[in-house]
C-alpha cells in the first residue's frame, strides 16, 4: 500500500489508475446495502465486501483476514483495519465464495459488468422503468444483490422483506414487483395458494426447478423465467436456457450430442479473484485464439434439441458408483417428475462395496405415503441406465438449506441420525 493509499479515507474513492480501498459491510440492514451499493457503482468511495448476515463472528475475522479488508462499516460506524489492500480500480463489489477446500476467495466484479448483467436482464423481462422489485433474498449473496442493482437500473429502489407467504402475498397485491426466488420459495407459495398473479415477473435460480413445478407455478399465473448464472458471472446471465444479450456459451465436449464443461463469456464476466495472503491464485479467466475471455465453470451441461442449454449439475458432484459416472442432476428430474416426489436432492455417499452410492433424499407429497425405494428405481431406470438408478432412499419432512435458499449437499452427504 503506498502513503497516498495510506492517508485516505476509508470513504473516499480512490485516485485515478490507483486501486480502490475494499470496505466490508457488517450487520447493516438491506436498504443500507442498497445506498452504498448506489455510491459503489457511480465510483463513488470504497469498493464493497457485503458479509451476508448470520454469518459467525469468527467467519467474518476469518473474511475480513483473506480479503485484505481495509475497512468495516457495521451499524456503530467505520473501522479502519489493518492489512487492507487495494481491489482493482474498476471493482464495485467483492463477493465471496469457497471451493471445495473451504478457503475463502473473493470475486472482484466492476461496475460495468454489474450494469450490463443488470441491463441485460431487464431487457430480457421486458421491465419498464419505474417497475418495482422486491427482494426476498439475502442482500450479501450475489442474488439478492442484484435484485437491488435491477431496481437501481431502472430508476427505483428495491423493496426488502424477510421471506413469509402472506407477506409476500401482501406485498405482491400492492405492488406487482418482479422478484427473484430459489424453487423451495415457489413451492412454498404455491402450498400456501398465493396468487401468483399478482407478481410481475419471477426469476427462479439458485438450484435447479424440476419441470412439475414450473408447470404448476405456470398454470397459478406465475410468469416465471428459469436462470443460471453465479457470483463470477453476476448471476444469472442464461434465461429460459437462452443466454442474456452479449453472453456467449460453449460446452467442453467430445461431440455435440455429449454433455460437457459450460464455458461462458461476455461482459458480464468477473475481473479476477482476490485471494487471501499466501494463497494461489486459481486463475478466473482463459482466451482463445480470437482473444476472447472464457469462464470455465464446474457444470455440466447439454444442449436441447431446440438450442437451449440445459444444465445437469456440478462436475464434481457426479457420482461415481462402481466405475460408473452418474449426474445427480440427471436422476433427480425424473425424481422430481414422481407424483409421490415433492422435492429430493440426489447425492453420492461413500459405499464400501461401489466406492460411492447414489442416494435420494426425499420430501413425499404424502407423509403418510412416501415413495418406496423400489418405486423409485423402476422409475428411473425407465430412462436411465440401471446403475443411475438410487440405490439407497432417505425420506425426510423437508431439506437441509443454505442461506442462499440452496439445498445443503455438504449435509445431506451423510445420513440423518
Amino acid at each position: 500500500m503506498t502513503a497516498a493509499d495510506a492517508a485516505r479515507s476509508p470513504e473516499q474513492a480512490p485516485a485515478p489508475g490507483a486501486g480502490r480501498p475494499l470496505q466490508a459491510l457488517v450487520g447493516l440492514a438491506p436498504q443500507e446495502i442498497g445506498r452504498r451499493v448506489a455510491r459503489a457503482l457511480d465510483g463513488e468511495g470504497p469498493a464493497l465486501l457485503p458479509v451476508p448476515d448470520g454469518t459467525p463472528r469468527a467467519r467474518v475475522d476469518e473474511l475480513l483476514t483473506a480479503m485484505r479488508a481495509d475497512s468495516v462499516r457495521t451499524p456503530e460506524g467505520v473501522t479502519a483495519l489493518a492489512g487492507g489492500a487495494p481491489a482493482r480500480p474498476d471493482t464495485a463489489l467483492v463477493i465471496t465464495t469457497s471451493g471445495s477446500t473451504g478457503v475463502p476467495k473473493g470475486v472482484e466484479l466492476s461496475a460495468s459488468a454489474l450494469r450490463a448483467s443488470a441491463l441485460a436482464s431487464v431487457e430480457r423481462m421486458g421491465a419498464a422503468p419505474g417497475d418495482r422489485w422486491l427482494c426476498v433474498l439475502p442482500a450479501g449473496h450475489i442474488s439478492g444483490l442484484q435484485v437491488i442493482i435491477r431496481a437501481l437500473v431502472t430508476g427505483t429502489e428495491a423493496v426488502h422483506a424477510a421471506f413469509d407467504t402472506q407477506g409476500v402475498a401482501a406485498l405482491a397485491r400492492e405492488l406487482g414487483p418482479h422478484v427473484s426466488l430459489v424453487p423451495t420459495q415457489l413451492r412454498r407459495l404455491l402450498a400456501a395458494g398465493v396468487d401468483l398473479s399478482d407478481l410481475g415477473t419471477v426469476l427462479l435460480g439458485g438450484a435447479a426447478a424440476e419441470p412439475d413445478l414450473l408447470a404448476r407455478a405456470r398454470r397459478a399465473g406465475a410468469r416465471v423465467v428459469t436462470t443460471y448464472g453465479m457470483s463470477e458471472t453476476c448471476g444469472g446471465c442464461v434465461y429460459d436456457g437462452l443466454p442474456l444479450d452479449g453472453v456467449r456459451v460453449r460446452l467442453e465436449s467430445a461431440s455435440q450430442d455429449e454433455p460437457g464443461r459450460v464455458l461462458l463469456s461476455g461482459p458480464v464476466l468477473l475481473s479476477g479473484y482476490r485471494m487471501p495472503p499466501g494463497a494461489a491464485d486459481p486463475g478466473a479467466l482463459e482466451r482463445d485464439e480470437e482473444g476472447t475471455a472464457w469462464l470455465r465453470t464446474n457444470d455440466l451441461g447439454c444442449w436441447e434439441p431446440d438450442g437451449r442449454l440445459s444444465v445437469l449439475g456440478r462436475m464434481d458432484d457426479v457420482v461415481n458408483s462402481g466405475g460408473h459416472k452418474v449426474v445427480p442432476g440427471q436422476v433427480n428430474a425424473l425424481l422430481a417428475e414422481h407424483p409421490a416426489v415433492a422435492e429430493s436432492v440426489v447425492v453420492g455417499r461413500a459405499d464400501p462395496e461401489w466406492g460411492e452410492r447414489v442416494s435420494a433424499v426425499v420430501v413425499p407429497t404424502d407423509p403418510l405415503r412416501p415413495p418406496s425405494l423400489e418405486e423409485l428405481r423402476a422409475w428411473v431406470r425407465e430412462r436411465l441406465p440401471a446403475y443411475a438408478a438410487p440405490r439407497e432412499l432417505e425420506v425426510r419432512e423437508h431439506l437441509p438449506l443454505l442461506a442462499s435458499g440452496k439445498p445443503d449437499l455438504v449435509a445431506l452427504r451423510t445420513p440423518a441420525k
